[in-house]
């Protein structure tokens, strides 16, 4: 009996214990499959709105683009604020979606500032080509269309971005330029006046009369519609070579038929001048023996 008495106590706080661990266990159980569905409800709240966001931007994008051009904004323009404005709202969206996921997005801001400095020394040159864009939007010493040269590449500007000017070559080669030094460098935009002047260096064997070169020269550019004949066509003796006397002939022409006068032209010159016994000269070394 005393055995009995004693285990008695025993067992009974044995089973206080059990059943206090197990109800701290039904407890946190309680809470992880709260936390879960709470946790798994932000998920399928932030990929909702990922979803969404993405369409929307489109959406937007399009509203945009559609007002600018019904407004008849610049293309130059056009292009960099479609570029900006979409940066911005993916920009907008991925804070939504980290704040829908319960990141504090104060927190994360004041984390994004104190890292700004030292993103901001690693992208220093994109913020040149930042401040570069903004730059050439606000002087536009070139827009969308136009033929430039320039940082030793040339083509037509197909757009201009936040960071970037996109030029497409004559040969259909694609060139990616930091604005950067698009803004800070020599640019020769060959497309902002409405003429442009072709020259040309003809060269014919001494002993052809001057006059007569002049005169078919002179005769083959008024008969082209091309030319303008304001200003007037000029041609003249320019030098005075080893094999050769050289004339420049200079004509001015609308800029988009600028190549085609150069190309056609000089075919023209060829099988006028061979009709005409114009001869062209070839390098040649007379030898005397004594």
């Amino acid at each position: 009996m005393i055995y009995f008495l004693e285990a008695a106590p025993l067992e009974a706080g044995k089973g206080v214990i059990e059943a206090a661990k197990n109800g701290e266990m039904d407890q946190l159980i309680q809470q992880a499959i709260t936390m879960g569905i709470q946790a798994g409800k932000s998920i399928l709240l932030a990929i909702v709105i990922a979803i969404i966001g993405r369409y929307a931007i489109k959406f937007i994008n399009k509203v945009v683009a559609r007002m600018l051009e019904r407004r008849n904004v610049e293309p130059t323009v056009q292009s960099f604020l479609k570029s900006f404005i979409n940066i911005l709202l993916v920009t907008l969206l991925i804070i939504t979606v980290i704040g829908t996921l319960g990141v504090n997005t104060t927190s994360l801001a004041a984390l994004l500032a104190s890292a700004g400095l030292a993103v901001g020394m690693a992208l220093s040159g994109n913020m040149q080509n930042l401040a570069g864009g903004l730059i050439l939007l606000f002087f536009k010493p070139y827009k969308v269309g136009d033929f430039i040269e320039a940082q030793g590449v040339s083509g037509i500007v197909n757009a201009i971005q936040i960071f970037h000017t996109i030029l497409t070559t004559p040969d259909n080669k694609v060139l990616f330029i930091p604005n950067g030094p698009l803004s800070g460098g020599t640019v020769t935009n060959y497309s902002r006046n409405e003429i442009r002047r072709v020259d040309f260096t003809i060269s014919v064997e001494y002993g052809t009369e001057i006059e007569k070169v002049k005169q078919v020269t002179l005769g083959l550019l008024q008969s082209d519609e091309r030319i303008l004949q304001e200003p007037a066509p000029f041609i003249a003796v320019s030098a005075l070579a080893e094999s050769s006397v050289n004339f420049t002939v200079r004509v001015w022409v609308n800029v988009a038929d600028y190549w085609n006068v150069f190309f056609g032209t000089n075919e023209r010159i060829y099988s006028e001048f061979n009709k005409q016994g114009i001869k062209f000269p070839f390098p040649q070394l007379q030898i005397h023996q004594v």
